[in-house]
């Protein structure tokens, strides 16, 4: 029947949708779907362009995949195959009927953009719940499937006793099942897709794939019948439910996305919905119980404090990460407490923890339930971060750990970073902060970085080296709103790739979701084992063994503030800047074996703002710190530059020794001028990857003690670097 070509509202093509839906046989069509837009198909090596066909625009989505199974259950199952050409219009009917509902779900524009209110100090239209329900029901999936699967096993860690006494199996029981089903199902789509070149057209259909018996499953997790059994129930979806009457109701088949059949026969056609539901609904099970409900509550604000924990000492190490941080005055009253705290050198991170989820009221497009829900689970913890991170930096206050040990730490801090992290999945998360978190950064306390646990589990996972998370947590909390994208993997895999960087001449970002197809690949590599590349062609991978990434690596071990701030500027430098620090090292040490002189490069890395000299030497300490440090003041005064760093590399050991950091506001002076008269040009970075030292080499003669020292210190040699 084709569509009406007037503009519908949405209830009228939701209600033909669930007509559609209900049709004989269309159980094969949802078939059809779910192995045309949810199976990545591929040879013997999975590459980034078989990820990216996950992200056509002509396929649907998994919550359109769940509104189609939920519509589809409100009666029983017809498992009678249709006709090829029947079938042929089921797909087409779904996929327009799914593209006019999209449509139907966009409010006016005359209502978005109101005349009477545009130009107001505190317009913004895409506060409106309206609006925000088209990006909560299409933005993309927060969390990768196996995420779901594993982070469930700490989540419900310490309800273990609860699951064995009221469900009647453990949680790795439960794991081993949903684990066998997923493989299972891998198996099952392969053989009924090989089998189809057998059939006749008529026959067609991968409905099989997505059909299991008990035994199948007892045999693939090798666990008694009845265990198993007790797993599969209790994600059982009721058929014939009535309640479910538009997007926003509550979809039984998403907290039960198991279909029964049959006795000991079933049918599962989305494995993410499953390991989704494994992870969110045990929440309404401890619920519904009044003696356990407020353990597990607790239980689940500990999981979120602790995962972060974890997940962050993975980065920084158990030394630096701190869980549980009360913050005591001058009286030794509590003035608060920090969730979780990392310092590394003069930069920390106050993380606050909260379990708030996103209420059904919020879904349908509330606009008071959106913001109060909002408020509880991302604003409250905001302000919590910023109260902690003004205490931060007040010595009056004292710092206690869980053992009630003070905590003896540098209390001046350059950088205090507020993360916001959400235990569950929170749809349009990065949107909705965008558009409704109130903030009040200062120069110290940097803009809030909000995310779930999920996202906190992959930046983690991808960027382990303190430089490279904070250079990025950096960026990222910088440029805020400068960035748009629909969740923040995508930027994160964009980093990961190309180093995000906006010069000042740009105001706004836009990235497709379709740059994450590289991340997707190497996170399915590492944590599910499909053959693929586990890195991102890029910032992880380019400089690996260099000189370059020896510097960084040399300068975390050291967790010095003046390197730290050196090797946060030497990770935002373009590729062509970093090849010429490579071949500059290289040249240094190579004339250092020759002659075991010492020898310099200088480079101008941002005019008026920024630079670098880099020392290569076996001098003393005390003898090579002296030069380097009156060397960098010289170049910075005759640069004119704001800063500049120094960095003094062991001749034979081609590592970093130590490094220095003039930061001030640069000031006209005659005895300077006079002393930087005849410094040589640094070297130019523009349109050069390699070094040209015979610019800069001079002629050297032997110091005289009572000569002005080289290092232009205006004193003697004898009393300067030769002492």
């Amino acid at each position: 029947m084709p569509l009406n070509k007037k503009a519908r509202n949405e209830s009228d093509v939701f209600k033909e949708l669930e007509d559609l839906c209900q049709s004989p046989g269309y159980i094969h069509a949802i078939a059809y779907f779910c192995f045309r837009d949810n199976t990545i198909r591929y040879a013997d090596e999975v590459k980034p362009e078989d990820v990216l066909q996950q992200f056509s625009m002509e396929r649907l989505v998994r919550t359109e995949i769940s509104t189609l199974i939920g519509l589809a259950c409100k009666k029983d199952i017809d498992e009678t195959l249709p006709s090829p050409d029947l079938m042929q219009e089921y797909v087409s009917r779904t996929d327009a009927l799914l593209q006019e509902l999209h449509q139907s779900m966009m409010p006016p524009m005359q209502e978005v953009f109101d005349p009477t209110k545009i130009g107001g100090d505190n317009f913004n239209p895409f506060t409106s719940g309206a609006l925000l329900r088209e990006s909560i029901f299409y933005g993309g999936e927060s969390a990768y499937h196996f995420q779901y699967r594993d982070l469930a096993k700490d989540k419900y860690r310490k309800d273990n006793a609860w699951l064995i006494e009221n469900k009647g199996y453990s949680l790795e029981q439960a794991i081993s099942t949903i684990s066998s089903i997923q493989a299972l199902q891998n198996d099952k789509i392969n053989d009924v897709f090989v089998s189809l070149i057998d059939k006749n057209p008529d026959e067609w259909t991968v409905f099989e794939a997505y059909t299991l018996s008990l035994g199948e499953i007892v045999e693939k997790s090798e666990l008694d019948a009845e265990i198993v059994k007790n797993i599969i129930e209790s994600f059982v979806s009721p058929i014939g439910q009535s309640d479910f009457k538009s997007l926003d109701d509550f979809n039984p088949i998403n907290a039960y996305p198991i279909i029964k059949l049959q006795e000991d026969k079933y049918l599962l056609f989305q494995n993410y919905s499953l390991v989704e539901a494994f992870y969110e609904t045990p929440f309404f099970w401890f619920n519904s119980d009044a003696s356990y409900k407020n353990i597990a509550m607790r239980h689940r604000g500990e999981f979120t404090e602790e995962f972060s924990s974890g997940r962050l000492k993975r980065v920084f190490g158990e030394k630096r990460v701190f869980q549980n941080v009360d913050i005591v005055d001058d009286k030794n009253n509590k003035a608060g407490e920090i969730d979780v705290l990392v310092v590394f050198a003069n930069r920390a991170i106050v993380l606050q923890a909260k379990s708030k989820k996103l209420t059904i009221a919020a879904r349908k497009g509330n606009d008071l339930s959106l913001k109060d829900d909002f408020k509880k689970a991302v604003q409250d913890a905001y302000d919590q971060a910023l109260s902690c991170s003004n205490y931060l930096n007040d010595s009056n206050y004292k710092l206690f750990d869980e053992q009630a040990n003070e905590i003896a730490i540098n209390r001046e801090f350059k950088e205090i970073y507020p993360f916001c992290v959400v235990s569950d999945h929170y749809p349009a998360l990065s949107f909705q902060a965008r558009q409704f978190l109130e903030q009040k950064p200062t120069d110290v306390i940097k803009p809030a970085f909000v995310m779930d646990v999920f996202f906190l589990d992959v930046i983690t996972e991808m960027l382990k080296s303190p430089l490279h998370f904070l250079s990025y947590v950096n960026r990222r909390t910088l440029y805020g709103d400068k960035i748009l994208s629909t969740h923040e993997l995508t930027i994160l895999s964009y980093h990961l790739k190309q180093n995000l960087w906006m010069d000042g001449e740009y105001t706004m970002m836009q990235l497709g979701d379709d740059i994450c197809a590289d991340l997707d690949l190497a996170m399915l590599a590492r944590r599910d084992g499909i053959p693929g590349s586990e890195t991102p062609d890029g910032i992880l991978t380019k400089y690996e063994g260099t000189h370059f990434d020896k510097l960084i690596k040399d300068i975390e071990t050291r967790d010095h503030p003046a390197t730290i701030d050196f090797g946060f500027m030497l990770l935002t430098l373009s590729g062509d800047t970093i090849e010429m620090i490579n071949d500059g090292i290289s040249k240094l040490v190579e004339l250092g074996k020759k002659d075991g002189k010492h020898h310099d490069l200088t480079l101008g890395i941002s005019e008026g703002r920024t630079g670098l000299t880099i020392h290569c030497n076996d001098n003393s300490d005390a003898e090579a710190a002296k030069r380097l440090e009156r060397h960098c003041e010289l170049r910075k005064y005759d640069q004119k530059a704001n800063q500049w760093f120094g960095v003094c590399i062991g001749a034979r050991s081609q590592r970093l020794r130590f490094g220095v950091n003039r930061d001030f506001k640069w000031q006209q002076s005659d005895e300077m001028d006079e002393m930087t008269k005849d410094l040589p040009r640094p070297q130019s970075l523009k349109g050069k990857k390699k070094v040209n030292f015979e610019t800069v080499t001079r002629k050297s003669k032997k110091i005289g003690r009572n000569e002005k020292c080289p290092c232009g210190s205006g004193r003697k040699y004898k009393k300067c670097c030769l002492s």
